[in-house]
């Protein structure tokens, strides 16, 4: 679902959870991606099997395409301003990855629509350090980059950082990726620590943590959920006794909800990512929380159900959120 302004500007999607107001900031959609291709292990017949289950907006059973995108999540609680995650940028030169590359998007306009200004934003809390969920973190200016969010602490995992500045040519991490993860099946793409969280650290307002449940900021906290990167996390929104997770890359569209077991292309130790899916599939459809998601398409946001041995994906519009 998409609405739009009459200025071309898509009109921010608000989800209440408890007291705290979450709106997706959009980057980036595309309705082609080629499922053999993001699914490096699917089976021809899977589609076949739960294409039925999968909503207009997100499959389109005439060309056998996923839709998709790139969003960042803006929640206001506790008298904060907080970003989660911020997408791409623009002018990010991503040669690995053409729909990535050298971006110029309206999502500042879409964040100035949502209400907010980059000088506006108190936390930036990130789930992890690839291309597509850090770049905003930074913009060019005097062909220099520098951070957007002048007043934001910036939050992300020590394990993370220092092993994307090692990849970047930094300071050596010989002691990761951690010995039981095994060899990555998907490098990180290059410059991505240089170019979008170094310029942070340096301008003092990084703050590296260590992923293990505690809160750092009011019913803000980081959970482990490793696989798709070195120290992935989600992050729980607790607010009145209602629970809401940015799951981010632990999956890339609905269809993993219904196999689990399929490894995105973008994973660096999909065995580690299966087990994280798994586990927040699990406890999403025990507790009924609200999940908001960094790719899918539509609201972006949803609840999972049992569904037999497996589970099942239900978009969630922002009219219709109630306590979990």
């Amino acid at each position: 679902m998409t609405q739009q302004s009459s200025n071309n500007v898509e009109i921010p999607l608000s989800f209440r959870v408890g007291d705290a107001l979450v709106t997706r900031i959009p980057e980036l959609r595309w309705t082609n991606a080629d499922p053999a291709r993001l699914y490096p292990d699917l089976d021809p017949a899977a589609l076949g099997t739960h294409g039925g289950q999968l909503t207009a907006g997100s499959f389109n059973p005439d060309t056998g395409t996923l839709a998709q995108g790139t969003h960042s999540w803006l929640v206001r609680h506790a008298g904060r301003v907080i970003l989660i995650d911020t997408a791409t940028g623009n002018g990010k030169p991503r040669p690995r990855a053409p729909v990535l590359d050298h971006l110029d998007t309206p999502y500042l306009a879409r964040l100035a629509a949502a209400g907010v200004m980059p000088d506006q934003v108190d936390l930036v809390l990130l789930t992890h350090i690839h291309a597509d969920h850090v770049g905003w973190n930074t913009v060019l200016r005097d062909n220099i980059w520098q951070p957007l969010f002048t007043r934001a602490r910036h939050v992300y995992s020590e394990m993370e950082a220092r092993y994307a500045a090692a990849l970047d040519g930094f300071a050596p991490a010989p002691d990761l990726p951690p010995e039981a993860f095994g060899r990555p099946d998907h490098p990180p793409m290059p410059q991505v620590y240089t170019d979008s969280l170094k310029p942070v650290i340096d301008a003092g307002l990084g703050q590296a943590i260590a992923i293990d449940g505690r809160e750092i900021a009011d019913g803000l906290s980081f959970h482990p959920a490793p696989g798709h990167s070195i120290d992935h996390a989600t992050i729980r929104l607790h607010s009145c006794g209602e629970e809401a997770w940015f799951v981010a890359d632990l999956m890339h569209h609905p269809l993993q909800a219904y196999r689990p077991d399929l490894r995105s292309v973008y994973c660096e130790f999909p065995g580690k990512a299966e087990q994280s899916r798994r586990c927040m599939l699990a406890h999403a459809a025990e507790t009924g929380a609200l999940c908001l998601t960094a790719h899918f398409a539509e609201s972006g946001a949803g609840r999972v159900t049992q569904n037999g041995s497996g589970f099942a994906w239900h978009f969630v519009n922002p009219t219709e959120v109630s306590a979990s």
